[in-house]
């Protein structure tokens, strides 16, 4: 599958500095899981140890490290006689991590809240920035990163370490849904337009609350928009079960685009 050399899922080169084996693990692992969440590697996928070594520029002993990490935060499967296969996903299996990812937004702002400094501030109002040229100019890859990108920075707002790595695992599990279920639907396009305008408010909402430091409103904001996200997954996936848009199925995996 192609991918583009400027993005963070493109084959990884060796850096040109003399990095660790911690250094060179998380490269590999944040790498890997980027693709999978973009669905360059898409469920069903097999991952050869030795192709990526090769790509990485590494031996294997660091690439089944990270595949080992993947498959216990349910992103890969061994399968015997076959390999280590992508996870495939589906909105019903994923609603009870959805409802945990709902109850645990609002401890941003309780648990350790961290108030941000200019400089954090200044990043959130880039992002809310990239969200308002995202309207204009809608692209579902950029979505996904930006995505991502706006959920480490909400994860640095509490120093709460347990409530972090959680959060972390758990955002990366659901990640991949919104991509799947939408590339079903014939008004994919229309979908993606919308899922940004509502991403765009989101995103201005807290910022509004992180300008005037208030952690708590940004909680509370946070666990809504999960909440109703989820809320319009389950009725696309209903619709796209029902085969109410089977006239038209454009596919996200070979655009190379992103979910949210």
């Amino acid at each position: 599958m192609t991918r583009d050399a400027g993005h963070e899922d493109a084959p990884a080169a060796r850096p040109a500095f003399d990095e660790g084996a911690r250094e060179r693990f998380d490269r590999i692992y944040r790498a890997l899981r980027t693709r999978i969440c973009l669905l360059d590697h898409p469920p069903g996928e097999r991952l050869r140890e030795e192709d990526l070594a090769e790509e990485f520029g590494v031996s294997r002993t660091p690439i089944r490290r990270v595949l080992v990490k993947l498959e216990a935060e349910g992103l890969l499967r061994s399968m015997h006689g076959v390999g280590t296969i992508v996870t495939d996903i589906e909105v019903g299996e994923l609603e009870q991590v959805y409802q945990l990812r709902v109850e645990l937004a609002e401890l941003i702002g309780k648990l350790s809240p961290v108030q941000p400094g200019e400089a954090k501030r200044a990043e959130f109002r880039m992002l809310l920035a990239r969200c308002e040229n995202l309207i204009s100019n809608p692209d579902a890859r950029e979505f996904a990163r930006i995505n991502m990108e706006f959920f480490h920075l909400l994860n640095s707002l509490t120093g709460n370490e347990p409530l972090r790595e959680i959060s972390e695992r758990l955002y990366y599990q659901t990640t991949r849904i919104w991509l799947k279920t939408a590339s079903r639907l014939g008004h994919y396009q229309e979908m993606l337009k919308d899922e940004i305008l509502i991403f765009h408010r989101e995103v201005s909402d807290i910022v509004a609350a992180v300008e005037i430091g208030d952690l708590e409103a940004v909680g509370h904001i946070r666990r809504s928009h999960i909440s109703m996200s989820f809320q319009r997954l389950r009725i696309g996936a209903h619709r796209a079960l029902a085969g109410q848009d089977a006239s038209e199925k454009p596919s996200a995996v070979s655009g190379g685009q992103g979910p949210r």
